[in-house]
């Protein structure tokens, strides 16, 4: 196929340098040849290149170079076939190497390509297993809470420990997701507080996120979903009377300072007026409090037709 195309780009050009014999009389003998021999070792390789260079070189000579239509050439057709030939010869050494170039660059890309979709394979085969792993501790928890009276402080211990767990398990799993990479923050907690209410079984609370278009990356994006998952649950457990209609807000949006202001509230019976989240021993809170640093920022309570968190993030 390759030889058959040069052939026919020899034929189209020597063609052409025919049809414009009148218009360049005996000079430039070789210009319908050149972008011949250059399109078809670059097109076909260099083997079909050479032959329509051989070709294009002959026919030249015999008909374009005076005297014509012989081989024989004087001086000055002499040193013209020359160059003829050392310029067709330097663009097809180019182009053949140009080639070798390429194939070898397609190569390596295909290697890294085939290295990342393994890395990306065990990648996320680790990742399930992490969180098939945590979610087998929490059924264990769970066995060993069926054991104990289920108004036992035991009892309870364990439920926060395997509710926690699983919550860690699903942000694992969220935040792995290749279908949700390179996703906003606001995606993310939406797909958050989703299966924190479907876990709860609260069909009568909503979640409301509003959020400026912002990406983390995956560390600070998992203590962020952590830290919202903490307090959403303890809202869902604490603030709302059965059968109430429930509302949860979360807004994260970019202060004056241009820090980011991280605004958890909730439309429910609010703390106790002598309660004070900050000295607090309960463990949730001290899990808000240390995630809270771990952003670079501090948790603020306050009553506000309900309780509001606020934690103000580091740039």
């Amino acid at each position: 196929m390759a030889y058959s195309l040069a052939l026919l780009a020899f034929a189209l050009a020597l063609a052409a340098r025919f049809a414009l014999v009148d218009v360049l009389m005996q000079g430039f003998p070789y210009l319908t040849f050149f972008p011949a021999v250059i399109l078809t070792a670059f097109f076909c390789g260099s083997r079909a290149g050479t032959l329509c260079a051989v070709l294009s070189g002959l026919a030249a000579w015999y008909f374009f170079i005076p005297p014509g239509w012989t081989f024989d050439v004087g001086p000055q057709g002499a040193l013209a076939l020359a160059f003829y030939v050392v310029i067709v010869s330097v663009d097809i050494v180019l182009i053949h190497y140009m080639h070798t170039a390429s194939a070898r660059l397609r190569a390596e890309q295909q290697v890294i390509h085939d290295l990342y979709n393994v890395q990306t394979t065990m990648f996320q085969e680790l990742q399930h297993r992490v969180a098939n792993n945590i979610q087998f501790i929490a059924s264990l928890l769970m066995l060993q809470q069926l054991k104990l009276p289920g108004d036992s402080q035991a009892s309870q211990a364990l439920e926060e420990a395997r509710s926690r767990l699983e919550s860690i398990s699903r942000i694992h799993r969220r935040l792995h997701d290749p279908a949700d990479a390179d996703q906003p923050v606001a995606h993310h907690l939406q797909l958050l507080t989703s299966d924190l209410l479907a876990a709860a079984g609260q069909a009568n609370v909503s979640c409301a996120i509003t959020a400026e278009p912002l990406n983390f990356d995956l560390p600070r994006l998992t203590t962020l979903s952590m830290l919202v998952a903490e307090v959403v649950t303890n809202s869902l457990k604490h603030a709302f009377d059965a059968g109430q209609r429930g509302l949860i807000s979360i807004n994260l949006q970019r202060g004056d300072d241009q820090r980011l202001l991280l605004r958890i509230a909730d439309n429910g019976r609010g703390m106790p007026p002598q309660f004070n989240p900050r000295t607090s021993q309960r463990l949730g809170f001290k899990i808000i409090k240390s995630l809270a640093e771990q952003l670079g920022g501090e948790a603020h309570y306050r009553n506000d037709h309900g309780t509001v968190v606020e934690v103000q993030l580091a740039a």
